[in-house]
């Protein structure tokens, strides 16, 4: 064999690598002291360290050097190496200075000559791919290890050092806990899947080598987002890791610093995250490369280039950094359907029962039976979804429930779009507000207007900074207050257009909180916004929600027309009784019901919930909105809009202002000739008892005004919801009422004695009143039921 067979391995059980005669007298003994030396690292457990360099002839092999330098225990040079590569007059010098160069230009941490050794020096270690071998094998210092000879390596394929019992043990100590602390310096990654993510960062404070990152350097470290374009083929709305000096965006995480549930999951990692966030950045980028593929750590393995035994370690510990990314659903998630479970058994809960089958039933529901769990959906409608509910009688898909994106960066709407190859609309920012008389209305006015709007939002924020919940008052007497204070202070008199103006943006603010300003807290009614939100395009689903929830059901086993009645948890086994008498049990449950059922007890609970909670879901809102979309036999509206994706209406008068504020055109492609309007605060009860007919009349009424300069059709066919009206959800979102606060949103997400769980838009603190929100925090629960 080539390389450095002629060295014998260092002994780890006290024995030496070769027999000597015992010695009776002192000097002979003295003598042995001088054919050897310990290693001085306290707690080092190679009794004779054997250098791994062999770098010249002078090279102590496994005799005697007047010093030993510790990398990790089996893991040493002597001081005649370390002296062929420090001195500046010995051969080895230039090539440590040459490399001590590119580390300083791209690293952020010290060059020294055991980094250069561990980066430069140290054998690589590959596992055999043979499935009845698997085992360890040390490569010879000269072989360069790749993630496709990682791939493909079987032992006799490659030339390998040692192949014996010795090597075995060397790998069973890097798998004891202890070993992690012997070591000297983190493992730093050589040419990371994450690599091109993360090049406006150190190499070194983000797990990767740098001499193996020539792209990285301070012109990259302003924050930009230019790196990520040398992804091909990554999704624009893939961002998961914060670049430098960037902040606010959900869902990503900073690459050179650990997020508290990960420090809670592996402490062992506080003092030194290096090796922890080297394998989830790898992990991370892995998944956003390929997310249409499960990732698993046979994957991900060989990606892990890093020299000496840290690598035996760095694999093993790539399982449980995988698995625990997987039930946070960081990865592995989305429309995915496996073949074999994603989690370890003692994840896995024996049974869960799910009702109700909208967005975050079904997001937990695909979640756990992902996992390996046993999964029953019980839904009390004929159909899946809940409050998404697409229509497509009218020639496009028109959603009767949710059906616009707001922020498809790191979204996870986007990223099922992405697995499913659906691609999303972008809406444009211009939206021309258009007068009752059929005038568009000057640009300067609106942005006036909305301008004095968002001030007149922030005194409000001013005013609640140093107010408590019971010092709390609805959001529209506070606005009514500022804004006719700000006119009192300030002398400005708004023309009678200005002032319709400001009436269609409150409107907007209606639209946005699901009710009438006067329910809303003044206080909390943008508590959400504390967080981090999704950012990047707003998007229409051109063919609706519903494509992802089907694809989401599919392989599940859902019981519709199963409306739960009662939900028995006093016992270990919990009982769930249907309005018609059926029973199901389960260990688990996963209550997904709209907020207005649980705060009209339409499901009975044994022992009845917690004061806490009941408290909590009375302090929020049920928020409602209608919807009413028209297909005509040609778009009358083109030539005024001028492709824009809606245009808005100014309110004739304060009490007309929800009355069809807002008008999308449902084809981008203008091709079919389908108009959506939306109907908020005041005119929802007062369009409650109206029929389908008459809404459509008033609109058609609106629609003529907006332009009255040509003809507008009677609209081809026509629908109206009524969410107030339907059974099994009664609202469209929630809201903050007065008095209380973003809190509630927690409260009610909380579980109760590890058996009920809940989830839904108002569950979610962060992201309530959407869809995104209801399908995280599906995702949330089935990860929290993975682990109680």
């Amino acid at each position: 064999r080539q390389g450095e067979a002629n060295q014998q391995p260092s002994t780890w059980a006290g024995t030496r690598p070769c027999k000597r005669k015992a010695t009776d007298t002192e000097e002979e003994d003295e003598q042995s002291e001088k054919k050897y030396r310990k290693c001085e690292k306290a707690g080092c457990s190679a009794t004779y360290p054997v250098c791994f360099a062999s770098s010249n002839e002078r090279c102590a092999k496994n005799g005697y050097t007047s010093r030993w330098y510790h990398l990790s225990c089996g893991e040493h040079f002597c001081n005649e190496c370390f002296d062929h590569y420090y001195r500046s007059h010995k051969d080895g010098y230039e090539t440590y200075a040459s490399w001590k160069k590119v580390w300083t230009s791209n690293g952020k941490s010290e060059p020294s000559l055991k980094a250069f050794m561990a980066d430069q020096q140290l054998p690589f270690w590959v596992q055999c791919t043979k499935p009845a071998c698997r085992k360890w094998r040390q490569l010879t210092k000269e072989i360069a290890l790749t993630p496709t000879m990682a791939m493909s390596y079987r032992c006799g394929f490659v030339l390998i050092l040692f192949c014996c019992a010795y090597l075995v043990s060397r790998v069973a100590e890097v798998i004891d806990s202890w070993w992690h602390s012997m070591l000297i310096l983190p493992p730093l990654l050589k040419d990371s899947p994450a690599s091109p993510f993360l090049a406006a960062y150190y190499p070194d404070c983000v797990g990767m080598s740098p001499s193996s990152c020539p792209g990285s350097g301070a012109e990259l470290r302003d924050g930009s987002l230019g790196c990520l374009e040398r992804v091909p083929g990554l999704s624009p709305y893939f961002q998961p890791f914060y670049q430098p000096n960037e902040c606010g965006k959900a869902l990503c995480v900073r690459p050179d610093m650990m997020e508290l549930d990960e420090l809670y999951e592996f402490p062992e990692f506080s003092r030194d995250p290096t090796m922890y966030l080297a394998l989830r950045n790898l992990i991370l980028a892995a998944w956003h490369r390929d997310c249409k593929e499960v990732l698993t750590p046979q994957k991900c393995a060989p990606h892990i280039v890093v020299r000496g035994l840290v690598r035996v370690r760095c694999v093993q510990e790539m399982d449980r950094v995988l698995h625990f990314m997987t039930r946070k659903g960081l990865i592995n998630t989305g429309v995915l359907a496996v073949s074999r479970p994603l989690l370890p058994e003692r994840y896995r809960s024996k049974n869960v029962i799910v009702i109700g089958a909208g967005a975050s039933g079904l997001a937990a529901a695909r979640q756990l039976q992902n996992f390996g769990t046993q999964v029953v959906v019980l839904e009390a409608r004929e159909r899946i979804g809940g409050r998404v509910w697409d229509d497509a009688s009218l020639g496009v898909t028109v959603g009767q429930g949710a059906q616009i994106v707001n922020g498809c960066v790191n979204n996870p709407i986007a990223l099922m779009c992405e697995q499913m190859g659906i691609k999303m609309h972008k809406l444009g920012e211009r939206c021309d507000l258009f007068q009752e008389g059929g005038h568009m209305t000057d640009t300067a006015i609106d942005k006036r207007m909305e301008f004095h709007f968002n001030a007149i939002l922030d005194v409000v924020a001013e005013w609640r900074k140093d107010k408590t919940q019971n010092q709390d008052a609805p959001l529209g007497e506070k606005v009514k207050e500022v804004y006719k204070n700000f006119l009192q202070e300030s002398g400005i008199q708004f023309s009678e257009l200005e002032e319709k103006v400001m009436q269609f943006h409150l409107s907007n603010l209606e639209y946005a909180c699901g009710s009438t300003l006067d329910q809303v807290s003044a206080r909390s009614w943008d508590h959400n916004e504390f967080f981090a939100q999704f950012s990047g395009d707003h998007t229409l689903l051109t063919r609706g929600y519903s494509a992802l929830l089907l694809r989401l059901a599919q392989g599940l086993d859902i019981r519709t027309k199963c409306a739960v009645q009662s939900i028995d948890y006093s016992g270990d086994v919990i009982k769930v009784t249907s309005s018609k008498g059926s029973q199901w049990t389960a260990h688990k449950v996963l209550v997904t019901v709209p907020l207005t059922l649980l705060q009209k007890n339409l499901i009975q609970f044994y022992p009845p919930l917690p004061e806490r909670k009941l408290k909590a879901l009375n302090s929020l809102g049920a928020g409602i909105i209608e919807k009413i979309a028209l297909q005509f036999p040609y778009r009358f509206w083109d030539k005024k809009v001028q492709g824009a994706d809606y245009f808005g209406h100014v309110p004739p008068s304060p009490d007309q202002r929800g009355m069809f504020g807002v008008f999308y055109d449902l084809d981008p492609q203008g091709k079919q000739s389908v108009l959506m309007s939306v109907i908020t605060g005041d005119a929802v009860p007062f369009v409650r008892d109206m029929g389908e007919s008459e809404v459509v009349c008033e609109c058609m009424k609106v629609l003529r005004q907006l332009f009255k300069e040509q003809e507008v059709p009677e609209p081809l066919n026509y629908f109206v919801t009524q969410w107030s009206k339907d059974v099994w959800s009664q609202m469209s979102y929630s809201f903050v009422k007065t008095g209380g606060s973003g809190e509630a949103y927690d409260i009610i997400a909380e579980d109760v004695q590890g058996k009920l769980f809940f989830a839904g838009e108002a569950t979610n603190r962060h992201f309530p009143q959407t869809v995104t929100g209801a399908y995280l925090s599906g995702v949330r629960e089935a990860s929290k039921m993975s682990a109680v």
